[in-house]
C-alpha cells in the first residue's frame, strides 16, 4: 500500500549534521569538528542539584509558562546580565531554545507571510518558517562585512508581507557578533516596518576579544517588538536539560504558552529547579569553559590560514570557525566529503546553513585542544594532495 505523506515533510531533509553524528557513533577512529554542543560537562553542582529534585520526587509536569520560581530568577538574571527589565509574566521556560523559536514563528507568523532569516544561519529557521506556511527570505552575510547584518540589505529584502525578522547574536556558524550601531539601525528598521525581531541569543556568554553581546530587547521602546530567545544550552553546558526560554510582551507568551499544549507542555521539571541552581552559583564554571574556548578558537584559526587555499576569519563568539574553502574550486559538501573520506574528519558544509553558505565549511572547536589539533593535522596532510 502506498503511504500518502503530508507535503511538509519535504522541507526537511536529511542534514549532514544527522549524517555525521550516525558516523561517529559507527567510526570511533574518525575525530569531529562537527558538535553543536560544548563537550564540558555540566556543571557539578548543577547535576548535584538535580539529582536532589529527582530523589525529592519533582518528576511531574510543571505549568505551561514554566515553574514560577525559574522565571523570577531570571528576572534578576535578564536585568543584571542583558539590560531587559521584564516581569515573571513575560517569560516563558521552553524544551530547549529551539522550542521557544518554534512557538515565536507560530505566534507571530500566518502562512503565506515572509520571515527574513540570516543566510548563512542558523539550520532551524528555515525550515521552523516553511514547515507552517511561511515563506523564508534569505537575509544575505559576506565575508567583506565580517558577517554582520547589513541595514541597507535587509531594508530592501521588506515587502509588505514581511513580519518577522530573525536576528542571531552571537551567530551559528560564522561567529558574528552584531555590534552595537549595526543594532540599532535593525531596531529603527523593525519599528519603521513593524516588524517583530526574533533575537536567539544561545550564546551570549560566548564572546572574545573584549567584544560585547548585546540584547536588541534591552533598546528603549523594543518591549513589544523583540521577543529575546535564550538557554542554558551553551551557557552552562546544560543541552541534554532541555531549557531554554523567551522574554518578551506579555500578550505574545500567554499566545505561545497556549501553543505549548501541542508541543511539549513543559520543560522537564528537575531541569527548571536545577537552572535556579545554574543561574545562581555556575557563573565561574562559564568562565573556565570560555577561557579554554577562547584558547581553541585562537590555535584553530591560526592552523586553519596557514593551510593553502584556506581562509578564516576571526569569530568573535559561539564556539566555530567559518573558512573560506573557495580556492580548492569544488562545493563545500564534496569538500566536506573529502575530508570525511581521505582524513577522517567530520565538517559540516556551509550550505547546511543556506545558500550563501557555499564556499565554507564549519568547524567546530567545542571538542578537546589536542583532538583539534590532531584534525587539523589530517585536513592538511589531506588537502595538500588536491
Amino acid at each position: 500500500m502506498k503511504i500518502k505523506f503530508a507535503d511538509r515533510i519535504k522541507v526537511i531533509e536529511e542534514t549532514k549534521i544527522e549524517q555525521s553524528l550516525r558516523i561517529i557513533e559507527e567510526h570511533p577512529e574518525i575525530i569531529s569538528l562537527g558538535a553543536g554542543e560544548p563537550d564540558f560537562p555540566a556543571p557539578p553542582n548543577v547535576v548535584k542539584s538535580a539529582e536532589n529534585f529527582l530523589e525529592k520526587g519533582y518528576t511531574h509536569y510543571s505549568p505551561l509558562q514554566g515553574r514560577h520560581e525559574l522565571r523570577e530568577e531570571l528576572v534578576k538574571k535578564l536585568k543584571r546580565d542583558n539590560g531587559i527589565n521584564s516581569n515573571s509574566d513575560r517569560i516563558i521556560i521552553t524544551c530547549g531554545s529551539k522550542e521557544a523559536i518554534l512557538l515565536s514563528i507560530l505566534t507571530m507568523l500566518n502562512p503565506r507571510e515572509e520571515a527574513i532569516v540570516p543566510d548563512p544561519g542558523y539550520v532551524a529557521y528555515r525550515p521552523i518558517v516553511e514547515l507552517i506556511g511561511g515563506i523564508s527570505k534569505p537575509l544575505p552575510l559576506k565575508e567583506s562585512d565580517c558577517f554582520e547584518i547589513h541595514p541597507d540589505v535587509l531594508r530592501k529584502l521588506i515587502t509588505k508581507k514581511t513580519k518577522v525578522l530573525v536576528i542571531n547574536t552571537p551567530s551559528n556558524p560564522t561567529g558574528t557578533v552584531l555590534s552595537k550601531n549595526v543594532l540599532e539601525e535593525i531596531a529603527d528598521i523593525a519599528v519603521d516596518k513593524n516588524l517583530t525581531i526574533i533575537s536567539d541569543e544561545a550564546y551570549e556568554k560566548l564572546t572574545y576579544d573584549g567584544s560585547k553581546h548585546i540584547s536588541i530587547g534591552s533598546f528603549n521602546g523594543m518591549d513589544e517588538k523583540v521577543i529575546t530567545i535564550q538557554s542554558f544550552s551553551k551557557t552552562y553546558a546544560m543541552c541534554g536539560f532541555r531549557v531554554g526560554y523567551a522574554v518578551a510582551d506579555e500578550r505574545i507568551i500567554k499566545e505561545m504558552k497556549e501553543f505549548k499544549v501541542c508541543t511539549t507542555l513543559s520543560a522537564p521539571t528537575f531541569s527548571q529547579l536545577a537552572g535556579i541552581e545554574a543561574l545562581k552559583n555556575s557563573s565561574s564554571y562559564t568562565k573556565t569553559m570560555l577561557k579554554e574556548y577562547d584558547r581553541r578558537r585562537k590555535m584553530i584559526v591560526k592552523r586553519l590560514n596557514k593551510i593553502h587555499g584556506i581562509s578564516c576569519t576571526n569569530p568573535k563568539g559561539a564556539f566555530y570557525a567559518f573558512p573560506n574553502i573557495r580556492s580548492f574550486k569544488m562545493s563545500s559538501g564534496k569538500l566536506a566529503d573529502f575530508l570525511l573520506k581521505k582524513a577522517k574528519v567530520v565538517t559540516i558544509p556551509g550550505t547546511e546553513f543556506g545558500k550563501y553558505g557555499e564556499g565554507y565549511l564549519r568547524l567546530s572547536y567545542a571538542t578537546a585542544y589536542e583532538k583539534i589539533e590532531q584534525a587539523l593535522d589530517r585536513i592538511e596532510n589531506s588537502l595538500t594532495k588536491l
